[in-house]
């Protein structure tokens, strides 16, 4: 069943002397949230994860979209692949979804599309409490590092184009480290942005239908 799409709030979180600004949007009576944790070169306006994202709430579940760079620092181009660094904010944003009332009881998963895969995963193993799933959009979840994957426990699915034939073997290489329940899911045809006619459509199926399976009971 849909749900009518909420209207989005803009949130300023303070974060290592920064402001980050987000959308958030929540249905009535949601009962999860998934934080977007963005790729290189990619920002809260990204008609893809929006895509995906309106997909969620039609489900019933929150999202956050939050820049998790600056504009200035978004200009240094390694900050886009500094994965510590995006972790951290990923982690600051979390403490705060924790700390706010329309949030704090929600059951949170990861959204993490290209390097911000990487990032999500991190967290997630750093949060093993908090995170209860972890979605991969053709990422590099190769650049969680070994320690991390393993670390992982929440239900983690990786989503990739059968046509990004570099990325499917680095998602291969990550699922053989991860030791959660776990799924790789090819869509065929797709490459690395899912610009096919159809195929971003399916990311977001997979995605909806793992999150709702894993994010449907309150804490």
């Amino acid at each position: 069943m849909r749900t009518a799409d909420p209207k989005e709030q803009l949130v300023h979180i303070p974060v290592d002397g920064v402001t980050l600004e987000g959308a958030l949007a929540i249905p009535a009576n949601a009962t999860g949230l998934v934080l977007f944790v963005h790729g290189s070169g990619s920002s809260r306006f990204s008609p893809r994860n929006n895509f995906v994202a309106r997909e969620l709430r039609n489900a019933g579940l929150g999202t956050l979209l939050i820049d998790l760079l600056t504009r200035v620092e978004d200009q240094d181009y390694e900050r886009r692949f500094d994965i510590p660094l995006l972790t951290q904010r990923v982690l600051r944003v979390t403490g705060w979804l924790q700390t706010q009332a329309q949030t704090a009881k929600l059951v949170l998963g990861y959204f993490g599309a290209s390097t911000g895969a990487a990032a999500a995963l991190q967290a997630a193993a750093a949060l093993p409490e908090i995170v209860k799933a972890v979605v991969s959009r053709g990422g590099r979840p190769d650049l969680a590092g070994k320690n991390a994957l393993t670390l992982v426990q929440c239900p983690t699915l990786l989503i990739v184009g059968g046509s990004d034939d570099v990325v499917i073997g680095l998602n291969q290489q990550a699922d053989t480290l991860l030791t959660c329940r776990k799924e790789l899911s090819i869509v065929p045809g797709a490459t690395h942005l899912f610009e096919e006619p159809g195929t971003l459509e399916q990311v977001a199926t997979l995605a909806t239908n793992w999150f709702v399976r894993h994010l449907g009971k309150m804490k």
